[in-house]
């Protein structure tokens, strides 16, 4: 028991030498120096930007008081108002007056727009009579072509019955000889003896009166625009009255042709009585000694009949100041039978004196010009061929001939 204890003493006295010997060991040992710790530098935020005065650093300025400063006297205190200068208003710069075309050969000029209905007319007719053998399928052929191309049936069997009969009598075949006949058949059709004239010229001390009817759409304004530069082309004083006053655009159309031209438009407010702005354009037409007034009156529905009515209205208030001269009919060429339909009813209404046939190129058919002037009894008188300016022309029927059949 005792060595027992002994040997437990000996055992806490060896650990404890032990760890005596470990700490003295760790006290020998240096710790690296810390650097002192280091105050952290603040960045002041920019200034702001500043206006004026503040933008410079304050500086010490020399004021003066009120005793110092000189004051005017009272004399010379009021002084003469500045006289201001006036504005410079630049004056409205005037159109460029337009030399149109001379009407003479207009139409000769234009052959080569017209001549793109031939295909159907003319050249179809002369390659039918050129056939060896003209059987009765032959001659239906060309009836069928002549009413395919407008000319009607009444003109159409007319034409057809002579041609048959001097083919047989003449016996002609070779091309020349039945362009000949073709070309004298359809100006017998056409009739040269007409009096195709525009009549601008009035029987009284007054303007000629010219009035443009028509449907909407077939181009009516500017046919009266465009005649106005015909007539302007062969010496003519012209006014033009705007009565078409429901379409504001055809009251400025027409002042722009009007204007192209030197030609004076009188106009009313949008919608007024067009029989008013008539009236008081064959009035300024007279007051101002020219030659010509043309009324554009405003698109007429064929089926309505109060409309066609208030077309009547116009013209017998117009021939207050005297009778019409001229009362034109404007058709679209390519509308074809309806285009007679609508001749019928506007002939019920006004006299029709003339006929301008428009859109008569290469979507028309030329044969429109023998029916129209079938139906009517009446000549034929402008054609217009394109949009141009100066593309409606004086009807010509040996150059109308000529370019549907070709040389």
């Amino acid at each position: 028991m005792e060595i027992v204890i002994l040997a437990v003493v000996i055992a806490l006295v060896a650990i404890g030498a032990i760890s005596g010997l470990v700490v003295s060991s760790r006290k020998k040992k240096q710790l690296p120096p810390q650097a002192p710790p280091t105050t952290p530098t603040i960045t002041a935020p920019p200034a702001e930007p500043q206006v004026g005065e503040d933008a410079a650093p304050p500086h010490d300025e020399s004021r003066r008081t009120i005793e110092e400063v000189d004051l005017p006297d009272a004399q010379t205190a009021v002084e003469e108002p500045v006289a201001l200068e006036d504005p410079v208003v630049a004056e409205p710069v005037a159109p460029e007056i337009e030399v149109p075309e001379p009407t003479a050969g207009r139409l000769v000029r234009l052959r080569a727009r017209l001549a793109r209905s031939q295909n159907t007319l003319g050249k179809g007719l002369l390659t039918l009579l050129s056939r060896e053998h003209l059987d009765e399928e032959t001659w239906e052929e060309i009836e069928d072509t002549l009413l395919t191309a407008d000319v009607g049936v009444a003109p159409t069997q007319e034409l057809v019955e002579r041609l048959r009969e001097r083919v047989r009598v003449l016996g002609t075949r070779t091309p020349q000889e039945l362009r000949i006949l073709l070309r004298e058949e359809l100006l017998s059709l056409l009739g040269t003896d007409m009096d195709r004239a525009v009549k601008t010229e009035s029987a009284a001390d007054i303007p000629g009166i010219v009035m443009v009817v028509g449907v909407n759409g077939t181009g009516k304004t500017t046919t009266t625009g465009k005649l106005a530069r015909v007539l302007v082309a062969d010496g003519r004083s012209v006014v033009l009255g705007a009565a078409d006053t429901f379409r504001a655009a055809a009251t400025d159309q027409l002042q722009t042709w009007g204007d192209r031209v030197g030609a004076r438009t009188v106009r009313g407010p949008e919608g007024g009585d067009p029989a008013s702005v008539a009236f008081d354009a064959v009035k300024e037409g007279i007051a101002e000694g020219a030659d010509v007034v043309l009324i554009d009156t405003a698109g007429r529905l064929h089926t309505k009949a109060g409309l066609m009515d208030e077309l009547g209205k116009v013209k017998r208030v117009v021939e207050k100041h005297g009778p019409l001269d001229e009362v034109l009919l404007v058709l679209d060429a390519t509308t074809g039978q309806n285009g007679l339909v609508q001749a019928r009813v506007f002939a019920e209404v006004v006299d029709i004196t003339g006929i301008v046939l428009t859109k008569l190129d290469g979507t028309a058919k030329g044969g429109i010009v023998i029916a129209v002037q079938r139906e009517l009894g009446v000549p034929v008188k402008l054609i217009g061929l394109g949009e141009g300016p100066d593309d409606l022309a004086p009807f010509e029927p040996e150059a109308f001939v000529d370019a549907l059949i070709g040389d």
